[in-house]
């Protein structure tokens, strides 16, 4: 397929958020998981190759190349977002995470988990600037997820995963400081 360049930047940032949007059945004004630097939005210029598309066959290859031992890898890292692939089995967080620069869109691909998520930490520490940990929560929910399933944690949500049997997923972390 041959690179063309998108004139109208309310297009190429429609094309941007799009797909995640809609896989998050999220409203595309939803500024908490699209905040683009000031100097991204009124640009029109073409980048090259500043997109990458994965097949379903390739995303199964990395999936299958994973050892069975918990594993995590990147197949997008940059300062605008990640994209990870994670498996593993009878794994859990031993405490709870939030933060403030970045929100976590979750795909279960096979098996499933839950997720506590919610609540007011309990012996909250810092771990780094925007990161934080406590070992335990006082309200919150469990969400049990399984194939197909999807979760949006908008950053700040305090979350950890425990996963007894098998579980392999997409993590999507759109990162920045939200705008608006």
């Amino acid at each position: 397929m041959e690179n063309t360049a998108i004139k109208n930047p309310g297009r190429r940032n429609f094309l941007r958020t799009a797909p995640v949007a809609a896989a998050a059945g999220l409203a595309l004004a939803d500024a908490t998981l699209f905040a683009f630097p000031a100097e991204a939005q009124g640009a029109a210029t073409f980048v090259p190759n500043a997109f990458q598309m994965f097949s379903a066959e390739t995303i199964q290859d990395d999936i299958k190349a994973m050892p069975t031992t918990p594993a995590a890898g990147s197949l997008v890292k940059n300062k605008n977002f990640t994209i990870g692939l994670t498996t593993e089995t009878a794994k859990s967080a031993a405490e709870f995470e939030w933060h403030a620069g970045r929100d976590h869109i979750l795909h279960i691909l096979e098996g499933e988990t839950v997720y506590e998520v919610g609540g007011a930490p309990l012996n909250p520490r810092t771990v780094n600037p925007g990161e934080w940990m406590a070992p335990a929560r006082e309200g919150g929910a469990h969400i049990a997820m399984k194939k197909g399933d999807m979760l949006v944690l908008p950053r700040g949500t305090l979350h950890r995963r425990i996963t007894k049997g098998s579980v392999t997923l997409m993590l999507i972390s759109p990162m920045g400081t939200v705008q608006g």
